[in-house]
């Protein structure tokens, strides 16, 4: 039985998926395998798929099923998936070398950590690096529920390694989220166990004009839902419900603004200020949207 399970939904993914699934073999951590669910693609992601098993054989399962969604994908390779430890990958993504040595060390003689996560670096559908979002960790591990639910901590799902035995006590993805469906079984996790946060950048996370991400109203309702969702669960009472809901708002204001959509992005800022005026991070938002509307 291998170590780890590496868990890859796709989705007519052909023009990246043997990226991703050379990223796996190319691990410095060599006891893994691969089960890559195809959510009905219509491209040559099943070409691809089998040619792969035909040169990595027992290293990699393929099952293919009618189109159900991401969350579904990943629940089907999660059935079909015996190891102790889980590590996700979209088809589209890529990790570094070094990715699972990195996340699964950290589990080390720490029964009480449930799921380990690090950093990204973004790159565009030609695979250039974009950026490398650093974000605030300062609460980024531990007993962090209510800062996954505050939006104030962000785990990339490429980084995304956890104990199977976790999953026995939270469910497996929320297969009615069409988005934010990886915030929510983090969240869940977290409920119960710790969080280990690993300061490197351990994969690609692809940008694609196609992807969820890139549509605000969509990951609006997703986000809404997931909020509504856990409110109430311990550390996400009133309050950190305000600020998880200036946090959506703020993003989407940040979103508008890079698309030129000054007045969007006003009325958006607007909102994450009301929900939590004393957010000097919502504040500044609300201005600099505010300073664009008016120098267009």
């Amino acid at each position: 039985m291998p170590t780890v399970d590496v868990i890859v939904p796709a989705y007519n993914a052909a023009q990246y998926l043997a990226a991703a699934i050379e990223s796996v073999v190319a691990q410095t951590f060599g006891d893994w395998r691969m089960i890559l669910v195809d959510d009905g693609s219509t491209d040559g992601t099943p070409e691809i798929a089998r040619t792969y098993v035909e040169r990595l054989g027992a290293k990699l399962k393929y099952v293919r099923q009618h189109n159900q969604g991401v969350s579904a994908a990943r629940n089907t390779a999660i059935r079909n998936s015996s190891a102790e430890f889980l590590a996700l990958l979209d088809g589209d993504d890529v990790w570094l070398p070094h990715r699972l040595s990195e996340s699964l060390k950290v589990f080390d003689h720490c029964p009480e950590v449930g799921l380990a996560y690090g950093l990204v670096s973004r790159i565009d559908p030609t695979s250039a690096i974009i950026d490398t979002p650093l974000t605030d960790q300062k609460h980024g591990e531990g007993r962090i529920a209510s800062y996954i639910y505050m939006r104030r901590v962000h785990l990339p799902c490429p980084t995304i390694t956890l104990r199977r035995a976790c999953l026995d006590e939270v469910g497996l993805f929320d297969e009615t989220m069409r988005a934010t469906e990886d915030r929510d079984l983090c969240l869940r996790i977290a409920l119960r166990y710790a969080i280990r946060f690993i300061p490197k950048v351990l994969a690609y996370y692809r940008i694609s004009p196609n992807s969820m991400s890139t549509d605000p109203e969509r990951m609006l309702q997703a986000q809404l839902q997931f909020i509504e969702k856990h409110y109430g669960q311990p550390g996400c009472g009133w309050r950190a419900k305000h600020i998880a809901l200036s946090t959506v708002y703020q993003e989407r204001a940040e979103t508008f603004s890079r698309r030129g959509n000054a007045r969007l992005a006003l009325s958006n800022a607007m909102r994450a200020v009301a929900f939590n005026p004393l957010d000097t991070l919502a504040a500044a938002s609300l201005t600099l949207s505010w300073f664009k509307s008016k120098t267009r």
